[in-house]
């Protein structure tokens, strides 16, 4: 055993035998007959031991080491090949071994500081102690002390005035060691245990001499231990402050975010302005799905969120009897449900509206589209006619030409008439656009009014040039009725071919099966037509080649046209060859839509039947998550349903998990065992006879009486007037479990804080901001400072702080 162990041990015994008139030389000796051993005992613990034996002789010695050993044992320390024969022989080993034992369990076991003790709570003490001075590091009670800083620091610490701190340097130990050792043994009546050149001479010094050594400052800096105490309490009701008024600002700035968001949202989902195009309309619903998708669901969170926040920060404040938090106006959960009901309302129809527009938008394109085809049709067919029955051909025409033109007028007035159709629906479809509110409906209603009114020019113009045939035909004679009847069947049956290509051109839109089964029956009934319209086709070029043969076989000189039409075979036949062809167009556009019809119907019924399934899935997964339900509208589509009752199941078990890590919480913070807590729910489900959650004044009674209470009127009042504060008749299982809490667990309060204030201060009435940063963690101190009011009692000094209002504070209604 090192020389400086002796020496220490040595000293630490002087130290307390001193105290009874008496000290020891040899520590290998003067132990031997165990009377100072007793007497060393009996000082240190404060207690008597048996009477010890006055004799001399060897039993004697051996009867007082053994009281001595029992009273160490009685203290529940273990002695391990420690006996008293070894001592009273003089072991010089076994008395240190059992000296350093004594140490242990009565200078040292009993040092606690935060839930630690003995020898990690003695360093915690230190490293606590020392932690403001920059050059002092202690991890351990050897080499952590060789430059004697430390044992210098502790005694700044308490001792300020006996020790100037800032001339001592690091790299002159032997000063700093011998200047500790000096001042600890003239000041603080702790002896010289240590010696610098040991500690200074030798590599790693002796742990067990430092931890003696280092176990008498404790004890001697005992006193300051309440105040320590005191600064823990502080410490520990500030940081309850100082989180929960984090999670206030938390709750704060995100109902704030979450309220800007909806309002700046609830606008945009309200606008019911249309768009022009298809491609504006489209895009404003991938913005709806967008938002849907991407936007909604983080705010879905962040609204769970922001009330398991709320919850959370209530139930903290309760535990810790701080009032209920009251958030800025506006910003209550309720305002914030509401502002999020006002939004749901906003949205509900947005989709529905989008989807109808895009429908209209759709019939609107369609609509104009025909317009125009049909509007370019009649145009093409109009153009020049005007000149043509304006023209005065018939005063200079011989007879022939006056019959036939006569004629050729006749068949006008049959195309004509054949015309008039499409005019109408020209008209028709206008107005239809007109009434679904065409964004380009001006030049539409230019274009059928300039059609309209020419069609009018025309018919009177054909009205005109009739009347002065007609009269003219009265000075006429012949007329060549092959060429009339030509014409006359020519121009139905070219107004019938070019109706047949229009319409088998024409474009359509279709959204279910029964509509294309509806075109595709139609078309086979004018299918069916085709083989008559052949016949009238073969009986129309029959005229013609009637009249080729006449020619031929006559030798009539016709200038090579028929003067009743302007149609001619090659015509006719080249359009029923493009009728021909057309058809079968027809038939596979109709195939591929029927096609296509029928895909929409199988992934309509895919998406039925998957919805089915996953529906009363999640009705079932609400159901056993909470019983709160949220009828939806039933104009909501179905997967409307899902994703709403998705989104009720996500949050339903968010709430139901921030209950039960409130019920934890709650446990946890009051101290309250598992066990306690299974208790108390047991007893609450007991006399929850209703099974809602909720007792009644008297089952809650009968509850306290069959757990021990002895309640009359008064004392029962008061208890409910804790736990149903709003006069409401009824006893939540959170306010039971509140109530259960306080009445078993111990919990800071404002006179306690207060109090522990008053031993920072030295028992003024006030406290000094240098006071603060000394005894408390700098960010604790500074949150002080900034929040004590100046102390304006009469003997208060420059810069005294209120305490004592601040103490009240913290547990009242404050805006700290």
């Amino acid at each position: 055993t090192p020389l400086c162990t002796f020496h220490t041990i040595s000293s630490w015994c002087n130290s307390h035998l001193r105290k009874a008139g008496t000290q020891i030389e040899n520590i290998e000796e003067d132990f031997r007959d165990g009377l100072k051993l007793m007497l060393l005992l009996e000082v240190i613990s404060g207690e008597r031991l048996a009477k010890p034996e006055r004799g001399k002789m060897r039993v004697h010695k051996i009867s007082n080491v053994n009281k001595a050993l029992d009273f160490i044992a009685s203290k529940g320390v273990k002695l391990v090949s420690i006996g008293a024969e070894e001592i009273v022989d003089g072991n010089a080993k076994m008395t240190l071994g059992m000296i350093w034992t004594i140490i242990l369990r009565f200078a040292i076991q009993d040092i606690s500081v935060e839930e630690t003790s003995a020898k990690e709570g003695l360093l915690l003490w230190c490293q606590r102690k020392t932690a403001p001075y920059k050059n002092v590091n202690i991890q351990n009670f050897h080499i952590s002390w060789k430059d004697g800083l430390g044992f210098c620091a502790l005694i700044h610490r308490h001792r300020p005035e006996l020790i100037d701190y800032g001339k001592l340097r690091k790299d002159d130990p032997m000063t700093n060691l011998n200047t500790a050792f000096d001042v600890a043994e003239k000041y603080l009546d702790i002896p010289k245990m240590l010696d610098a050149e040991d500690i200074v001479g030798t590599a790693r010094p002796d742990e067990k001499a430092i931890m003696t050594y280092v176990s008498s400052f404790y004890h001697a800096f005992s006193g300051a231990q309440k105040a320590e105490t005191a600064a823990n309490r502080i410490c520990k009701v500030l940081a309850v402050n100082q989180e929960n008024e984090q999670l206030m600002e938390d709750y704060e700035k995100l109902a704030s975010d979450l309220l800007e968001w909806i309002r700046r949202t609830i606008p945009w989902l309200e606008n019911r302005m249309p768009e022009n195009t298809m491609q504006a309309m489209q895009q404003k619903l991938e913005d709806f799905r967008d938002y849907r998708r991407l936007h909604k669901p983080p705010k879905v969170q962040e609204k769970c969120q922001l009330e398991i926040n709320f919850n959370t920060l209530q139930t903290k404040l309760r535990l810790s009897n701080r009032p209920a938090f009251m958030p800025s106006e506006g910003k209550m959960v309720s305002d914030i449900n509401n502002a999020w009901g006002n939004l749901e309302g906003a949205e509900k129809g947005y989709e529905e509206w989008l989807l109808n527009e895009i429908r209209r938008l759709e019939r609107l394109d369609h609509l104009a589209e025909k317009f125009r085809q049909k509007a370019a049709i009649h145009e093409a067919w109009t153009e020049g006619k005007e000149d043509m029955l304006q023209k005065r051909d018939y005063e200079t025409a011989s007879l022939s030409e006056i019959k036939a033109l006569l004629k050729k007028h006749e068949a006008f007035e049959s195309d004509l008439a054949a015309h008039q159709d499409r005019v109408e629906q020209i008209a028709a479809i206008a107005q239809e656009l007109n009434e679904l509110d065409y964004y380009d409906s001006p030049s539409v209603n230019a274009r059928c009014q300039r059609i309209c009114d020419q069609w009018d020019a025309l018919g009177a113009l054909t009205q005109k040039r009739s009347e002065a045939l007609q009269r003219t035909e009265k000075l006429l004679e012949t007329i060549d009725q092959l060429y009339l009847e030509f014409a006359k069947r020519a121009a139905p049956f070219n107004n019938w071919m070019e109706g047949a290509m229009e319409d088998l051109q024409d474009t359509f839109i279709v959204h279910t099966i029964e509509e294309i089964q509806g075109l595709s029956a139609a078309h086979e009934q004018f299918k069916a037509t085709l083989p008559e319209a052949d016949k009238e086709r073969l009986a129309i070029l029959g005229i013609h080649n009637e009249i080729a043969k006449i020619v031929q076989t006559y030798h009539v000189n016709i200038a090579g046209t028929n003067p009743y039409t302007t149609i001619n075979p090659q015509e006719i036949n080249a359009k029923w060859d493009k009728v021909r062809q057309l058809v079968p167009q027809r038939d596979q556009a109709l195939i591929e839509e029927h096609a296509r019809q029928q895909n929409n119907e199988r992934l309509r019924r895919q998406f039925a039947n998957q919805a089915n399934v996953i529906g009363p899935w999640i009705q079932t997964k609400m159901e056993v998550s909470s019983t709160l339900t949220l009828p939806l509208p039933s104009s909501f589509s179905p997967l409307q349903h899902i994703r709403v009752g998705w989104e009720q199941l996500l949050t339903t078990i968010a709430r139901t998990i921030n209950e039960i890590e409130n019920q934890i919480l709650t446990r946890d913070a009051k101290g309250i065992s598992q066990e306690q807590l299974n208790e108390f729910r047991a007893s609450f489900n007991h006399f929850d006879r209703k099974r809602t959650g909720i007792m009644d004044p008297e089952d809650f009674k009968t509850c306290l009486i069959s757990m021990g209470y002895n309640l009359g009127e008064n004392e029962f009042s008061r208890i409910m007037s804790i736990v149903d504060p709003n006069r409401m008749g009824l006893v939540t299982f959170q306010a039971f479990i509140d109530f259960m809490s306080r009445e078993t667990a111990d919990t800071d309060t404002a006179d306690q804080v207060m109090a522990s204030f008053k031993v920072l201060a030295g028992d003024k009435n006030y406290i000094l901001a240098d006071e603060l940063r000394r005894e408390l963690p700098p960010d604790q101190a500074e949150y002080c400072i900034a929040r004590m009011a100046p102390y304006t009692g009469p003997d208060g000094v420059p810069g005294a702080l209120d305490y004592m209002s601040f103490s009240t504070a913290l547990y009242g209604e404050s805006d700290l």
